[in-house]
Parts: structure tokens; C-alpha cells; sequence
């Protein structure tokens, strides 16, 4: 280590404590496609990394302005020593003279907190790879690093890295900036392009992480060559298939990742495979890096955008980048060193001087702020006061935890670091501008990292597109309102648009389905949300149902008029001819059946639907049954008497009437429970075909169904008293019932046909409104057609209702029939 004073452009100023800065000064060819980092012993004739000679002036103009503060640090003196790194490729050599000793050794001890190294506090160096190589060493003696552009997530280990501390934001800050830029131009098809090295894989891990709702069309790195050597024919063609690649993408958005050292070949055969009409993002780390921007015909390549660090002016800076360096204040300066005191060099640094102020003072002032950390670290270390400060001897160790503290306001922003050890400073958008050489790089939007927003500031971005219109960079253009995404392929950005159908709905929350409305709710094709559906019923105010009742209340007016008729006529012909008791039986349960009427009418209820499924049922079958009881109890007299006169006496002495009516009546209401259990009687809601704004509360969704079941026993019965009535039909006329029987039976079966018809042909409260029509005419068929002609002899025809004239009716049937 004796001779490094001389193999470095180091640069030592004397003081009570030390500091070391490791920079990258090496000298590199513009036009050439690789870099070649040199120590820069003298004022050779290259293109001199002038970015990393600021980063090194900014380090001494801080120490300038602390040393010459009367407030800080006050009666002591900060000195430092700079090394140029060459990039990353020799951080081991310069890392091992600041751990050495004043005899420069690096001695070995079991115990070190007694070690007194070269310097107090190291500043740098500027890339992440290098940053980690530089910090694995000199956290083994707890000497305190500042890097002022590594982003590595591996510098966050706090429990690894204690001594590790970073003047600028994390990688995390820059992805989540990158990410709010894509989402505020709507681009999530995009190409990604890393570096093939830790800086490039640890943000395109986070990249693709955190990228939710983004997806890769192409994604490859970029090689990364020895910094000592050409690019070798392989990764020459390695970068050549990549921009290939790029252009035949669909994506127009294209992603880097990658530190500034790959990028001038690449850019060098974009251009030369003309990849035109793209829009370039780049990192922090080449943002705003001039030699890029000043290669020629980079702006053929589209629209360059980058995240970089906030924008600073540092007071002064400016004028004291280009000045001589003061001979007062140097000590061991050599005149063959590359330090600002050779004309040559002073006239290179002034001539590129706007390139660098073209940048902003980004990284110039995490340098400048990472010696004021050190300052304000050891100013609190040293129980500093206005006046003066208690000088000792400090070991590096003893000023990690002051470091970790430190708590101030440098040039209106507050410095302070975070638990993982990094400065939460801000970020910039900032877009590359070919027509404006003096201010290449315009900000266009700020991202605080406190917030986690993107606030944009100017919105006349000058795309390279026709008429300047945003570029587009999707997979497949957004779905219509109303649309869900069928997947094409396996990435979620390229999709097929299909219409919800009608009675499903589009939630944003899931892009993919359409979800069914419920019940009582409606939709057209391609709805957003489900509307409420009207609920439809036989309501008590329609014309419908007033007419409907009023023939249901003249009914039963009837059937009561008659009812008292027969009781009052009781012991009459006409009324044991209709079949005595039987005829008051019958027509209480026609007029049980005309008061069921109103359970058709309102809303359904549970006991509204029970009503409707069994009560008329159930009275117009023992009705039924009673017609073809009596029509057969008037053949057996007439003719089965004669026929077969056992089983008439069979007939006539177990009361054969009333068992077959109890026999009727159980099997209706095993059919009725049956039924009721199969087809549960309970309001509920139907969909109507034809029109899906109504819906229809009914009592079951299997009426026909039902209404067969129930109607089984009625069918037979029917056809029963058919035969009955037929077989009947030359009896005496007092007891010829065919044609009153058959005019129940027309009308049971007219009214059932219809209903059937109806019921098949419609939906909705129609088929309510004709089932409970049905039942009325079925009922006045009963009651007007067959009782109304015997109501009309008792009271208008007296005469005919006597026993002589019922009895010279069956002499003259027996006559004829001799």
C-alpha cells in the first residue's frame, strides 16, 4: 500500500480527521463500443468521466464549506483522500488504504476497537455492485459508508450491513415511480431489458413483483462486459438479437434496467437496426447520464423517459466545479495527477461543464449531503457547541449509532435516515429533449417517496408520434362497458371482449365473469348492475278482478237463494230427486268454493297458496262425486234393481253413497298431501320470457304440474258422471239428469282445455287471473246447471213438485219400457 498515493488520482487534504471518497474518474471513448477505465494519471487525450469528477468536487467543496463554518464542527478541520475505483473493477486495492494504518499496514488484532484506520468515514463508492464488494470489508471495522448512488436491496440487512448507509432512495422507490408512470399512460404491454448483473436482476425482481395489472412481452438482459476489454463477437450478438427482438415486439414501451456502462453499444445498434418510434424508460442509473445523451443520432430512437433523483442547487457549486484548485489548502498534491491544477484538464472540466450542469445537481448533492452526515455525526460525537468542540481521538466504530441519528435540514431538505438505513429522498420524471442542448433532461413529474404519488407538472410531452399523440402500448384495447375478458393465451393484458348477456351483470372487480342477477333483478346485455324487477300479482284494483269477483259474489248469492229454497222444500219431490241431504252438502261446499276465491286476488301468501292448491280442489271433487253418486243411485233404481238385485241390496244396506264418497274424499287428500309435499305451496318469484323487467309471484313454480295431479280424481269422476248421465237418459223426465250433468262436464272440461291452453301459450298473472275464472264457471256450472233447473220448479212451477206428478212419471217410464 506504499505506493498508493501515486497509482490513484488521489487527492489529501490534511486534517484532524479523514475521510475517504471512492469515485469513478476513469477516461472513456465516446464512439467506441466499450469502456475503458483508466487511472488517469495524467491529462490524456479521452473523454473524461466528467459526471464522477463532480460527484468528487462536490465531496471537497462540502468539506470546504465545513471547514470554514463557524457553526459546525467548529476548531476542527475535516481532511479526505479520494481514489478513482475505475468504475467497479478495483474497489479491493483503494478499500484496503483507507482500513491501513498511518504506517500503511492493515494489521491483524483479535480485538479492533482500538484500530485507528486511515480514514473515519468513507464516501462512495457510486455503483451498487461495487458499493456491496466495498461494504463487505469495511463492515468487518464498523466504518461508516455512505454510498450516494448504490440502490441494492442487499445494502437494507441492517443486521449484516450495520455501518452501510445510502444518501439516495432504495431500488423500491424507483420501481414504484416506474410503475405510476405506466399507469398514468395506460401502458401495461411492455418489453424489459436488464443488465446482466446484480443491479439489473435485483430491480427487474422487484419490477415483475410489484408490476400487478403489467405484463412482458419480451423480457432478455443486456450483457455486461469486462470494463477492460472490447464486447466479444458472442455478446455483440447477444445485444444484436435482442434489439431484433425489440422491434418485432408488439410492445412500443421498452424498460432498462441496467447501469450506464452497458448501454453505449446497445444504443449504438439500436440506431443502426433503426429501432424507431419507441418510448425508452430508463433507471436511475443512466437517466441522466450525458454521454448517452450526447451520442450521435440517439434521438432517432424514440422517446426517452427516466427516473432520476430530485433536482438540487447547491450555492456556489457551479463556479467552484471549474475553479483552480486552491494551493493553500493542498497538501502532498501531485503535479502529475489529473486534479484540476494542469491546464489541460482545467479546459476538459470547463468545456464539459455545461454537460454536467445540463444534469442538475442529482447525485452532486447525495454526495455533498453524505459529508454533511459525517459532520453532523461527529459534531454530535464530539459534544460540539457554538464555540468549540472537545477534540479526542474517534474511532469509526464510535460514529455508526451519531450516523444512524443524524437528524437535520441541508438546503431546505430534511436529511434523516430510515430504519433500513437510506435517505427517503424524492424522484423525478424527467424526459430526454433533443431540441434543447442547454437543459436536455425536463422534468415532467415528481414522485415523493413519503406519499408514494406521481404529481405531473407539465403535460405538453413532446412524443415522437404522429400529431403527438400518447403512444400506445397494450396487448388488447379495453373492454366496452358491460364487456367481461376471455383470455388469449397466457398473459391477462391479451384478451377477447364478450357481452354479458342479458340477466347478468359486469362487476369491475372481476374482469372475467359476468355475474347472474339475483331473482328479483334484471338486466340487459351488456348492464353494469341489476335493476329491480315489478313484481306482478293479481292486484284488488284491476278490472279483472272486480269482474271476477262480481260474478264470484252473484254465484254465491245464487247458490245461498237456493240453498234456503231447498231447505225450505226440503220434504219435496224435486229435492229428494236431486238427492235429498246431499243437495245441502254439495252446495255448502259451492259456496266454500266461491269464497275461495279472493285467495287468487293480493299478494300470495303461504296461506293464500295452500288455500288455492286444496280448497276448490277439494270441494269441487266431493261436488263431483256427489253428481255421480246421485246419477248412479237413480240408474241402480230404475234398472239395477232389476238387474242385479244383490248388489243393489248390497248397495242400498251398507249405505254404498257415503262409502264411496269417504273412499273419493281419501284418496283426494292422500293426492292433496302428496302433491303438497312434492310441490311445496309457497309464494315465489318467476321470470317471465318475454319480458325480464317482470317478474310474477305466484304460488308454484309447477302449476301445471300441480293442477294435473290434483285434478286426477276429477277427470274420472267426470267421465263417471258422463256415463252415468248416458246410461241415464231415457229415464223419467223428473229424474232425467243427462242433459244437467252434461252441462257441468262441458264446462269442467271447456274451462280445463283453456286453462291448459292458456298455461302453455302465456305466464304471468293471465293464467292466475283464468284459473280462478275457471273455478267460478265451474262452480256456477254446478250451481245454475245443475240445481237452477230444480230452484225453478220449486218456484215457479209448484205444481210439478208433487208426489202424484212424480208419480205418473214413472208409471208412464214402466209402461214403455213393457
Amino acid at each position: 500500500m506504499a505506493g498508493a498515493e501515486t497509482q490513484y488520482s488521489d487527492f489529501h487534504l490534511a486534517g484532524d480527521y479523514l475521510l475517504g471518497g471512492l469515485f469513478s474518474l476513469h477516461a472513456e471513448t465516446m464512439n467506441s463500443p466499450h469502456l475503458s477505465p483508466l487511472a488517469v494519471p495524467t491529462c490524456q487525450m479521452y473523454k473524461l468521466n466528467i459526471a464522477g469528477y463532480s460527484y468528487l468536487r462536490a465531496m471537497r467543496f462540502a468539506v470546504e464549506e465545513i471547514n470554514n463554518s463557524s457553526s459546525l464542527l467548529p476548531g476542527v478541520s475535516l481532511g479526505y483522500e479520494m481514489v478513482d475505483i475505475c468504475y467497479f473493477t478495483n474497489s479491493i486495492h483503494p478499500t484496503l488504504y483507507f482500513l491501513s494504518n498511518k504506517h500503511s499496514e492493515v494489521q491483524l488484532h483479535n480485538n479492533y476497537t482500538q484500530y485507528q484506520p486511515r480514514v473515519l468515514a468513507v464516501i462512495g463508492p457510486d455503483s451498487s455492485h461495487a458499493a456491496l464488494a466495498v461494504t463487505h470489508m469495511l463492515n468487518l471495522f464498523l466504518i461508516p459508508q455512505i454510498s450516494y448512488m448504490a440502490t441494492t436491496d442487499s445494502l437494507n440487512n441492517r443486521e449484516r450491513f450495520s455501518a452501510a448507509f445510502r444518501a439516495t432512495s432504495s431500488m423500491e422507490q424507483q420501481i414504484a415511480a416506474m410503475l405510476l408512470l405506466l399507469k398514468e399512460f395506460q401502458w401495461n404491454w411492455i418489453n424489459i431489458l436488464y443488465s446482466d448483473d446484480d443491479y439489473g436482476r435485483q430491480n427487474l425482481r422487484l419490477l415483475r413483483a410489484w408490476s400487478t395489472g403489467i405484463c412482458v412481452a419480451f423480457q432478455d438482459s443486456i450483457p455486461v462486459p469486462h470494463s477492460s476489454a472490447l464486447f466479444s463477437q458472442e455478446l455483440q450478438k447477444k445485444i444484436q438479437a435482442t434489439i431484433s427482438n425489440v422491434i418485432n415486439s408488439t410492445a412500443s414501451v421498452v424498460i432498462i434496467l441496467s447501469l450506464d456502462l452497458t448501454l453505449p453499444f446497445f444504443f449504438q445498434e439500436a440506431i443502426r437496426q433503426n429501432a424507431t418510434g419507441l418510448v425508452w424508460i430508463a433507471s436511475e442509473a443512466w437517466a441522466t447520464d450525458p454521454i448517452l445523451y450526447n451520442f450521435p443520432d440517439i434521438s432517432r430512437v424514440g422517446t426517452i423517459l427516466g427516473v432520476a433523483a430530485k433536482e438540487s442547487s447547491i450555492p456556489g457549486f457551479s463556479a467552484f466545479r471549474v475553479s483552480l484548485a486552491g494551493g493553500t489548502s493542498r497538501q502532498g498534491s501531485d503535479k502529475n495527477t489529473c486534479n484540476q491544477e494542469c491546464d489541460e484538464c482545467l479546459r476538459a472540466v470547463q468545456g464539459a461543464d455545461k454537460i454536467v450542469g445540463a444534469q442538475g445537481e442529482r447525485i452532486d448533492f447525495n454526495v455533498y449531503s453524505s459529508v454533511y452526515i459525517v459532520a453532523h455525526a461527529l459534531h454530535s460525537l464530539l459534544g460540539c457547541n457554538a464555540r468549540r468542540c472537545r477534540k479526542r481521538t474517534v474511532y469509526p466504530w464510535q460514529l455508526v449509532p451519531e450516523v444512524k441519528r443524524v437528524n437535520f435540514s441541508l438546503l431546505d431538505r430534511k436529511i434523516s435516515f430510515g430504519r433500513r438505513g437510506d435517505l427517503p429522498n424524492s424522484f423525478e420524471i424527467i424526459q430526454w429533449q433533443w431540441d434543447q442542448p442547454n437543459y436536455p433532461f425536463m422534468k415532467i413529474a415528481s414522485y415523493s417517496t413519503r406519499n408514494e404519488r406521481l404529481h405531473f407538472l407539465k403535460l405538453n410531452i413532446s412524443w415522437h408520434t404522429p400529431n403527438n399523440t400518447v403512444p400506445i402500448s397494450i396487448c388488447s384495447k379495453q373492454c366496452e362497458p358491460g364487456q367481461r375478458r376471455k383470455p388469449r393465451g397466457a398473459s391477462s393484458c391479451c384478451f377477447e371482449c364478450l357481452d354479458c348477456e342479458a340477466g347478468t351483470f359486469f362487476n369491475s372487480s372481476d374482469p372475467y365473469n359476468c355475474h347472474p342477477c339475483p331473482t328479483d333483478q334484471w338486466s340487459r346485455t351488456k348492464s353494469q348492475a341489476c335493476y329491480p324487477r315489478l313484481v306482478k300479482y293479481l292486484e284488488w284494483q284491476e278490472s279483472t278482478t272486480v269482474l271476477l269477483l262480481l260474478i264470484s259474489g252473484l254465484g254465491l248469492i245464487a247458490t245461498l237463494v237456493i240453498l234456503v229454497t231447498f231447505a225450505t222444500h226440503s220434504d219435496t219431490p224435486v229435492v229428494k230427486s236431486a238427492g235429498g241431504r246431499m243437495c245441502f252438502f254439495m252446495m255448502v261446499f259451492l259456496s266454500i268454493g266461491f269464497v275461495s276465491i279472493p285467495m287468487y286476488i293480493g299478494i300470495p301468501t303461504e296461506f293464500k297458496c295452500m288455500g288455492r292448491q286444496t280448497v276448490f280442489s277439494l270441494c269441487f271433487t266431493l261436488c263431483l262425486c256427489c253428481i255421480a253418486v246421485r246419477s248412479f243411485q237413480i240408474i241402480s233404481i230404475f234398472k239395477m234393481a232389476a238387474w242385479l238385485p244383490r248388489v243393489y241390496h248390497y248397495w242400498i244396506k251398507y249405505h254404498g253413497q257415503y262409502t264411496f264418497i269417504a273412499v273419493i274424499l281419501t284418496l283426494k287428500v292422500i293426492i292433496i298431501v302428496t302433491n303438497g309435499i312434492i310441490h311445496p305451496p309457497a309464494p315465489m318469484l318467476l321470470t317471465v320470457e318475454d319480458d325480464p323487467s317482470i317478474i310474477v309471484l305466484q304460488c308454484n313454480k309447477s302449476y301445471m304440474l300441480t293442477l294435473l295431479m290434483n285434478n286426477i280424481i276429477d277427470i274420472v269422476l267426470s267421465i263417471l258422471s258422463f256415463c252415468f248421465a248416458f246410461l241415464g237418459k231415457e229415464l223419467p223426465k223428473n229424474y232425467n239428469e243427462a242433459k244437467y250433468i252434461t252441462l257441468c262436464m262441458t264446462c269442467y272440461s271447456i274451462t280445463g282445455t283453456a286453462l291448459l291452453l292458456v298455461m302453455s301459450l302465456y305466464e304471468g298473472v293471465l293464467v292466475t287471473a283464468f284459473d280462478a275464472l275457471g273455478i267460478v264457471v265451474n262452480l256456477l256450472g254446478i250451481s245454475i246447471g245443475y240445481f237452477g233447473p230444480k230452484w225453478y220448479l220449486i218456484i215457479f212451477h209448484p205444481e210439478c213438485n208433487t208426489a202424484a206428478y212424480f208419480q205418473t212419471a214413472i208409471q208412464s217410464y214402466t209402461m214403455r219400457q213393457n
